[in-house]
């Protein structure tokens, strides 16, 4: 009998730590383990997708191209109003702002409240629509010291202005070829700006990595050879309008 309880207790006590605590410490550790390390996974797919950078057209100088349009337009526009030889742009009265009101800040252009037609050979007619209005384009045609112009009421029509043009003389030839000069300087200046502009657009598609490095090269390339033609065509419009001064 001693001997079977001998036997039989270390059975007991093989049997009593079979309580399952580490298993059970494993299973309710198992799962918070996997939860916690699934939550980055999520978190690291999203701001993965969130960061997707849209690929961008390095070679799309639409913006470039009007932008140097518009700079060498608003140059030969500036141009043609320059007055040499006798001649004179009637687009250069019809721009005149006309204070219709005197000390007023508000103010009309004159080709709004009038007509400008050539009347022949050195000599302009400006038909006035309303007789209110002769007096204000009077004073804004004789206060403007750029054109040096006189107008005279017609004798019959009240609301006709007669302007006479003054021969051109070295001085004013001069100046125009001047004024020419700096007028091609501020179209270089818009063409520089415009350059600048699609610069920074290459540089921002270069950090956001949203261009392959061998096309941002390339477009520079093509970039800087659209500008050298702008500024080529400045220089060419320029010449042309001064060489056409002096032999007026």
């Amino acid at each position: 009998m001693s001997i079977l309880r001998r036997s039989c207790a270390p059975a007991a006590q093989l049997s009593k730590p079979t309580i399952p605590l580490s298993f059970h410490r494993e299973f309710s550790q198992t799962p918070s383990l996997l939860k916690k390390k699934g939550r980055p996974d999520r978190e690291e797919t999203e701001a993965a997708s969130s960061q997707e950078v849209e690929v961008e057209d390095p070679y799309d100088f639409s913006t470039l191209n009007s932008g140097i349009e518009r700079v060498l337009e608003k140059l030969k526009v500036d141009l043609s109003k320059l007055r040499t030889g006798g001649r004179f742009n009637p687009e250069v009265l019809e721009n005149l702002r006309v204070h219709l009101v005197k000390d007023s800040k508000t103010s009309e252009k004159l080709g709004v409240l009038a007509q400008v037609l050539p009347k022949g050979g050195r000599s302009l007619m400006i038909l006035v629509g309303e007789k209110d209005h002769v007096k204000p384009v009077i004073s804004a045609i004789q206060g403007s010291k750029d054109l040096n112009l006189q107008p005279v009421q017609d004798a019959k029509n009240a609301t006709q202005l007669n302007v006479p043009i003054p021969p051109p003389t070295k001085e004013s030839r001069d100046l125009a070829i001047s004024t020419a000069s700096k007028t091609g300087e501020t179209a270089s200046v818009g063409i520089r700006s415009v350059r600048g502009a699609m610069q920074k657009r290459l540089r921002a598609m270069e950090l956001k990595k949203a261009a392959r490095p061998d096309d941002l090269r390339r477009a520079h390339k093509e970039m800087e050879k659209i500008v050298e033609k702008g500024f080529t065509d400045v220089k060419m419009t320029v010449d042309a309008a001064r060489k056409n001064m002096e032999q007026s």
